[in-house]
């Protein structure tokens, strides 16, 4: 008998669906599986086998061959268990074939016959509507991730005597909740309301420079001495980005499901993300690979935030890999078995120390040479430099600014001008497929700008006289158009350009160092 059972696999965040064919004939007792499998996959036989006898299905003496196709695909993963089993089990005769048509089946199963959750459900069940499916069987244990999928019926399973049950009676014994609760109910965890801008005193610059990144989305460096607060600041970036829209959360889910963090307690979609991996991290751990390519820190600070302090104890090759997802947005993996894409849409906050012991330029503490300042800085190499929008000095903190108690400015009140400057952008490229100013293509900035002949030759003094490149004069140019439109201006002025040229200056001084 014959009997095929759909299922899919993990591409990047997406999924692309898989057929299992189960063959039973008479024959030289065997069970074999084909389709270009990775060991996990090829494992699943006997796990099959195990649960099905467990569970009172006990396997006759027959030749069992089972396919996954398409061959042309290496399939990885546990998540085929279940497909398996239920691919054998129809072909077997034990259970109906009539619902398997419309049905995607997903889940790893253990030798008593339990069905435990895997990793990527999410991706799967939300591509499933439109790849033909009405129904998904998948564990129960990745119910609360599946659940807010609106356009498929979940079947959730305990274990093979559930699956038995559903495909031979249609009833489901797990309770499925209503799909009424927005994907932010995923979890319960709860913002952290002790972070906030109104506890920094002082770095009225890094502020106002933290603000204008947070406007534009655009990548942001803090240079200064250990303890002038670069670190504070930067988590507080966070609580001043406007909350995230259904899509930007379903987006989020699906990272974080590829990645299994769906099913660790405290892990959340309704906050923008965060990431601070130490300077120790791999090339790996930052933009994602692997024998099987897993979503990297970049990857994981999707729609949020990626900050890297100590950014010159990081090794430069390691830094060097992020020069294509800032421009880009989008991480590439190529392997032998395939290819996949993972989104990479985040800010990007560093900071640094202006020489290793952070007292550069009073060479009244500073001890360093000026081989070991100059091996320092040269770690982060010129075209990375370049890509990096603000860079910003953060000055040491005065007595009377650290112990003064002032009425600093509140998350709240600086999250609602960018809101307001978002919606800005979010009008003026309405359908162009451009979310932020930082990503405003070349071609079009002294349109979108609007600047005149003055500010034209404002802009030309200072590209001859600090020896900027293409890519740091167009950047000025859309920092420029950020602070419009926080101001509300329709246009960009000549204040406008030489706030962002101010934001470019801190790095040329350390340039002229190499």
């Amino acid at each position: 008998m014959y009997s095929i059972v759909s299922t899919a696999i993990i591409r990047g965040i997406n999924s692309e669906p898989v057929q299992v064919e189960a063959d039973v004939s008479d024959g030289m007792p065997m069970f074999e599986m084909v389709g270009f499998l990775a060991a996990e996959v090829k494992e699943a036989r006997e796990r099959v086998r195990a649960a099905l006898r467990n569970f009172g299905y006990a396997i006759p003496a027959k030749r069992i061959t089972v396919n996954l196709s398409p061959a042309n695909i290496k399939k990885t993963g546990s998540a085929f268990d279940l497909p398996v089993a239920v691919a054998v089990l129809a072909a077997l005769g034990v259970v109906k074939k009539e619902r398997l048509s419309k049905l995607l089946v997903i889940g790893e199963i253990g030798l008593s016959g339990m069905v435990a959750p895997i990793e990527g459900a999410l991706p799967i069940v939300a591509d499933a509507g439109g790849h033909g499916f009405t129904h998904c069987m998948a564990p129960y244990g990745n119910l609360k991730e599946a659940e807010f999928i609106q356009d498929v019926q979940i079947v959730p399973v305990k274990n093979l005597k559930d699956v038995v049950t559903y495909l031979n009676e249609g009833r489901i014994f797990c309770c499925v909740p209503k799909k009424d609760a927005p994907l932010s109910n995923l979890n319960n965890v709860k913002s952290n309301e002790s972070v906030d801008f109104s506890q920094i005193n002082g770095q009225r610059l890094v502020r106002r420079a933290s603000e204008v990144a947070a406007a534009g989305m655009h990548d942001l460096l803090m240079i200064g001495p250990p303890g002038a607060g670069k670190t504070m600041i930067a988590r507080r970036i966070p609580t001043i980005l406007p909350p995230m829209c259904d899509q930007e959360r379903l987006e989020l889910a699906k990272i974080y499901s590829v990645n299994g963090m769906l099913m660790q307690q405290g892990c959340s979609v309704d906050e923008r993300p965060f990431r601070s991996p130490h300077h120790t991290v791999t090339p790996q751990g930052l933009v994602g690979g692997g024998l099987k390519p897993k979503p990297g820190e970049v990857t994981l600070a999707h729609n949020g935030v990626l900050f890297l302090d100590e950014l010159a104890e990081f090794q430069k090759s390691t830094l060097e890999l992020l020069r294509q997802p800032m421009e880009e947005k989008e991480v590439r993996l190529s392997r032998l078995q395939g290819s996949c894409s993972y989104p990479a849409n985040f800010m990007l906050v560093a900071a640094m120390n202006p020489c290793p012991c952070g007292a550069y330029p009073d060479m009244n503490r500073c001890h360093c040479t000026q081989s070991a300042i100059d091996r320092y800085i040269g770690k982060i190499s010129q075209p990375l430099l370049d890509r990096i929008d603000i860079c910003v000095e953060a000055s040491q903190l005065t007595y009377q600014e650290l112990t003064a108690k002032m009425e600093n400015e509140s998350s709240e009140k600086i999250r609602e001008r960018i809101g307001r400057a978002w919606r800005a952008q979010k009008e003026r490229f309405l359908g162009s497929g451009i979310l932020f100013n930082s990503k405003i293509p070349a071609e079009r900035l002294k349109e979108i700008c609007g600047i005149t002949q003055k500010e034209e030759k404002f802009l030309e003094q200072v590209y001859k006289k600090t020896y900027l490149t293409a890519r740091s004069y167009h950047k000025i140019l859309r920092v420029s158009r950020t602070i419009a439109d926080l101001e509300g201006c329709d246009s960009v002025k000549l204040e406008h350009i030489s706030e962002a040229v101010c934001y470019r200056s801190f790095d040329k001084k350390y340039l002229e160092r190499w």
